[in-house]
């Protein structure tokens, strides 16, 4: 079973990408008044003579050809009302620039950068010129490199996958990851000229319990060298796994391969899924799978916002840990600081507080665990490094801006992060080095002007990837590209993003 899509989707309602206010168009006309117009327009026209009876009796010469019923559409997730991007997003812009500027997206951005990549992702809005459905691909795609799962498989059904073949392949890949290929297998069987191959076709015949026709397609396709000998030999023992009881294991595929992790798991030898991409993480949520095994897959996913904090929250206190060392000890420290939030006990806090943030900070999950504590300990009276974390949890969390008034002894001491969080750099605040990048960004440094003439031009969303695939690459450490990257968000009303980003620098890159 897939999981359910809510958690992700409120999960971008909640990430707070503030963007700038978009200029109200003229309201169109409706469709009942602009007939209603038209219809005095016509009738104020002279009438046009009626043609004479014709001189022949034969017949008119009719063309005829088939409806279109694969034309680009709208493709997305999450409307206007909850991304704040407009419907135009992609609609000017062709789709091959677009395709390029979502291949090129970074793979582990920071947690404001990752938020906003999947806004993007996610965002319903009118197709792009040109091969629209290339660029949807690109982005079932990066949402596959994320993790992102269920949202990949939702975004591709809302595609032409019973009618192109590269969208119903990728359909059969995450649904297999998913497990629960049920769907794309009936395509398949459905459509076979769109089939991925005949190692798919032996394997959706299997499960509808053909299984002759099954052994036949694997036979011929043996034969005709349609099918790669390793995938056929999973495919036999697949079919009857009776005949190599006593045969060793077959080795491990080099590439990770859809269709041979779920072969290799119904054999009785799964592949580990950390030596695998990221989405294949998905597979270790299932509640077959060792609570340890959850534990693991939930922080790799948590890691790039493919899973919600409440969910991993869930996972961490399901029960008292079995062991310790790795991930025990993460549960342990998260366990004894929950319970001591509970309380409501100063003191207790401040035992368990710095302990469960090292262990978050040891798989870069702060901003995970902000999003999930900021609130409930801006409620204590902390003091000493219990306060100086406290501090921090609340600017990484969405509440950033309320770290002075939480905190106003912490931030006298600290004057550029709280600069940053209220949007107020003081003149005689100087640094620099990453710090004087970032002051930079909130005076007066310009914008990347061909970026930002593309977004006025009506390229948004080709303006929006490249301002992330930009800002990304000052964050590793180009203090220039992290200026431009970071004042070009603010120049795109994106001024919520900017500063959350800039603050993720400071406090998670050592700055600050």
């Amino acid at each position: 079973m897939r999981n359910s899509l809510a958690p992700l989707l409120a999960a971008l309602i909640c990430a707070g990408t503030a963007l700038g206010a978009q200029g109200e168009a003229t309201a169109p006309l409706s469709v009942i008044d602009w007939l209603d117009t038209q219809g005095a327009i016509d009738a104020a026209l002279p009438a046009a003579p009626e043609p004479d009876v014709t001189a022949s009796g034969a017949v008119p010469r009719v063309t005829v050809q088939p409806l279109q019923t694969d034309a680009a559409q709208r493709v997305g997730l999450a409307p206007s009302n909850v991304t704040g991007l407009p419907d135009t997003l992609w609609q000017s812009t062709d789709a091959t620039a677009l395709t390029h500027a979502i291949n090129a997206l970074p793979d582990a951005p920071l947690p404001a950068l990752q938020n906003l990549i999947l806004t993007l992702l996610l965002a319903e809005a009118n197709p792009p010129k040109g091969d629209a459905h290339r660029f949807d691909l690109a982005r079932v795609d990066a949402l596959t490199k994320f993790g992102a799962l269920d949202p990949a498989l939702a975004l591709l059904e809302q595609t032409a996958i019973d009618k192109r073949a590269a969208h119903l392949a990728r359909y059969m890949d995450l649904s297999l990851v998913s497990g629960d290929p049920s769907t794309a297998c009936g395509l398949i069987l459905a459509h076979p000229k769109l089939s991925p191959g005949k190692a798919h076709e032996v394997f959706c015949n299997a499960r509808a319990g053909n299984w002759e026709d099954a052994v036949l397609i694997l036979g011929t396709a043996r034969v005709l060298d349609l099918v790669p000998e390793d995938q056929a030999a999973a495919l036999e023992r697949f079919l009857d796994p009776d005949l190599f009881e006593s045969e060793p294991s077959l080795p491990v595929p080099a590439t990770p391969d859809p269709l041979a992790f779920r072969l290799f798991e119904a054999i009785g030898t799964p592949i580990p899924t950390r030596t695998w991409p990221l989405v294949y993480a998905n597979a270790d949520l299932s509640a077959n799978a060792g609570w340890k095994a959850q534990l693991e897959a939930a922080e790799r996913l948590a890691q790039r916002g493919a899973l919600g904090d409440n969910r991993l929250l869930g996972l961490y206190t399901q029960r008292q840990p079995a062991a310790s060392g790795g991930v025990w000890d993460r549960v342990a420290a998260v366990q004894r600081f929950e319970t001591a939030l509970r309380t409501g006990s100063p003191a207790a806090v401040s035992k368990t507080l710095p302990a469960a943030w090292r262990a978050m900070g040891d798989i870069d999950l702060q901003t995970v665990f902000a999003n999930m504590f900021a609130e409930d300990l801006t409620k204590l009276v902390l003091s000493g490094p219990t306060a100086d974390i406290a501090f921090d949890v609340v600017l990484l969390s969405p509440a950033y801006e309320t770290a002075l008034k939480q905190f106003p002894s912490r931030a006298l001491k600290r004057p550029l992060p709280v600069a940053v969080a209220t949007g107020e750099v003081p003149a005689d605040l100087t640094s620099d080095g990453v710090e004087g990048a970032v002051l930079a960004a909130f005076r007066d440094a310009p914008p990347d002007a061909g970026i930002v003439a593309a977004a006025q031009a009506g390229d948004l969303g080709l303006a929006l990837a490249n301002t992330i695939t930009l800002t990304h690459g000052g964050a590793g450490g180009d203090v220039a590209r992290l200026t431009t990257g970071l004042a070009t968000l603010r120049a795109l009303g994106l001024e919520d993003v900017a500063r959350r980003t800039a603050l993720q620098v400071l406090l998670l890159r050592g700055a600050g």
